[in-house]
């Protein structure tokens, strides 16, 4: 993984957590910037699947296992978009909540994946 693109994923998914968990906690339902901040994350993770392909390419293969890694890759790249359609399904607090939930665990398996492709 490349470093600084690990640093701007990290800060967009806590920030995404952030503001979807603070609008939660104030009661408010799902709206355009916790909803969008959300799909921000998984356009993210998107471009950190080009980057998990183009690498080993280029020769910086993952040091350490390749199968977890892209575990953790696909089961992040699945999270957002469902809990978005929950999100618009539940129009309270909880679906808010939800965002937030989920940027923040996001946020956590990127971490998990920086420590796997670089094998500490």
């Amino acid at each position: 993984m490349i470093t600084w693109f690990t640093t701007v994923s990290l800060v967009i998914a806590v920030t995404a957590g952030a503001i979807a968990l603070v609008s939660g906690v104030r009661g408010t339902p799902p709206r355009d910037l916790t909803v969008l901040s959300t799909l921000a994350v998984e356009a993210v993770l998107l471009v950190q699947l080009v980057i998990a392909i183009v690498q080993p390419i280029v020769g910086n293969a993952p040091v350490g296992d390749p199968l977890e890694y892209w575990m953790y890759l696909v089961t992040a790249l699945l999270m957002p978009p469902a809990v978005v359609v929950w999100a618009i399904v539940d129009k309270t607090r909880w679906g808010t909540l939800a965002l937030g939930g989920v940027s923040l665990s996001v946020a956590v398996m990127i971490i998990r994946m920086a420590y796997i492709w670089n094998g500490a």
